[in-house]
């Protein structure tokens, strides 16, 4: 199961977890890319089972991807299968359901938390067709030639034929009855992830020209595709493009965030650890905006901090947190520890002063010695050495604090303290820790313990030393 990132995909209207093989084939190419496909109820090989409904096809994927047990995956999603996987996306964040690892959306023409968009006409037709008996084969033809720019391999056309002759009427006619206009969004939300939605410019309905419309409020930090001659069968018709998105995402979540190890990931999904705990450690294991605006520091002010973070609280290796940015986010909440320094301003006031008087000297190992030792005279700065000492010490707590916040890092540090739910009326019997010798741990906690060496190039303090 070891793979970089795990693509859970849900295929359209009609299709199957099949219609991705064009596409599993073309992510060969790229290594730690694993796809995983889902048939949905009523389809492939779920024809038999029902639950039409988007909110039961989303328990039927969140079922699967729990048994799956993957530490880092995106959920995809192909026109009907779409909105079902932005559900599942808000399910993983929210915490409830027993699955983490949650990184980021693929959307393939998809049909949107709202209403679908969707002529009656046609609508009406494709009841009809439900009502008479299903889709035979002279109209799953006139189904995937309306749906195409041009005309699909011989043995991908044939297999499509076959996928939408053997849907389940039932699960069709639902489909346009109720499911295509279900209005999900305020379940949905706004999503903060990273996100690429790919889409067809010869498609009618959900095409370049209405996805933007369709999921840019949802997915704000989305990446468009707009693929020239393709209609509504992506997989079908552009697999190396599709793959390509997938893979692009994959490098764009394995730059901006550290991994979680796999036995770490199934114990934060596990009942043991709290709902909200949950959601708390999914969110903060988001790959951070590589396009991130500053609230409260200017853009150079956030280049200074970062600059200062990278010093401070050093991270090696790929997958970076940008603490610098969760740190700008914190000022702007007006969040923090509950207290400052009594001869400093307020402090997103002292911020901007203190990374103003620092981008004026070179910001090295050295000048962050004298800063942290209160002998860093900067004569444009208006704060004294003792303020810049007051806020160098108060601003590494606070991005030592992120860093020791994610999940990942938890996991270095072998800071299990999270998962200790029970007996608090959840049903569970109450569990807490017993072997408390160095070294030693419960039956339960994973079994990497996580390892910190100090390798930052001045002293460190005790905030520092937790994250280097």
């Amino acid at each position: 199961m070891s793979a970089d990132l795990t693509v859970f995909a849900l295929h359209a209207l009609g299709a199957s977890g099949v219609a991705f093989a064009p596409v599993a084939d073309e992510l060969n190419g790229f290594e730690g890319i694993r796809l995983v496909t889902i048939d949905l109820p009523g389809f492939g090989d779920e024809a038999a089972t029902a639950g039409y409904d988007v909110a039961a096809m989303a328990d039927h994927v969140i079922a699967r991807i729990r048994r799956d047990g993957a530490a880092r995956w995106v959920v995809l999603g192909h026109s009907m299968g779409g909105k079902v996987a932005s559900v599942v996306a808000r399910r993983a964040l929210a915490g409830d359901d027993p699955v983490f690892g949650l990184a980021g959306a693929v959307l393939l023409a998809a049909s949107p938390p709202i209403p679908e968009p969707m002529d009656d006409d046609k609508r009406a037709e494709m009841i009809g067709w439900a009502r008479s008996g299903g889709v035979d084969a002279s109209r799953a033809r006139a189904f995937i030639d309306g749906n195409t720019a041009r005309p699909l391999p011989p043995a991908i056309d044939a297999q499509a034929v076959s996928d939408l002759r053997h849907a389940a009427p039932e699960a069709w006619a639902h489909w346009f009855e109720r499911g295509s206009r279900e209005d999900v969004s305020a379940t949905v939300g706004v999503l903060d992830v990273p996100a690429v939605i790919v889409s067809g410019a010869g498609d009618a309905d959900l095409g370049a020209d209405a996805q933007p419309r369709l999921h840019g409020a949802v997915y704000p930090r989305a990446r468009f595709v707009r693929l020239p001659e393709t209609g509504h069968l992506l997989p079908q018709e552009r697999p190396r493009e599709v793959a390509a998105a997938i893979a692009a995402l994959r490098d764009e979540i394995d730059a901006h965030s550290p991994a979680v190890p796999e036995e770490w990931a199934r114990l934060i999904a596990s009942p043991t650890v709290a709902p909200r705990v949950r959601a708390t450690l999914a969110a903060r294991a988001i790959a951070d905006d590589a396009g991130y605006r500053p609230r409260v520091l200017t853009a150079a002010q956030l280049a200074t901090l970062r600059h200062f973070a990278d010093l401070v609280v050093p991270q090696p290796g790929s997958g970076r947190i940008d603490l610098a940015a969760r740190l700008d986010r914190q000022l702007a909440a007006g969040e923090g520890d509950g207290w400052r320094p009594a001869s400093l301003p307020p402090d997103a006031v002292t911020a901007r002063l203190a990374l103003d008087a620092l981008a004026l000297v070179g910001l090295d190992a050295a000048a962050v010695a004298a800063l942290r030792a209160g002998e860093l005279d900067i004569a444009e700065s208006a704060l004294s050495p003792a303020q810049l000492q007051a806020w160098a010490e108060d601003a590494t707590v606070d991005l030592a604090r992120h860093w020791l916040a994610h999940p990942a890092s938890l996991a270095r540090t072998g800071n299990d303290s999270f998962a200790t739910r029970g007996g608090d009326g959840s049903g569970l019997p109450a569990r807490g820790f017993t072997t408390l010798g160095a070294g030693a741990r419960d039956a339960w906690e994973p079994a990497g313990l996580g390892e910190v060496r100090n390798t930052a190039p001045a002293p460190a303090s005790s905030a520092e030393g937790a994250a280097s």
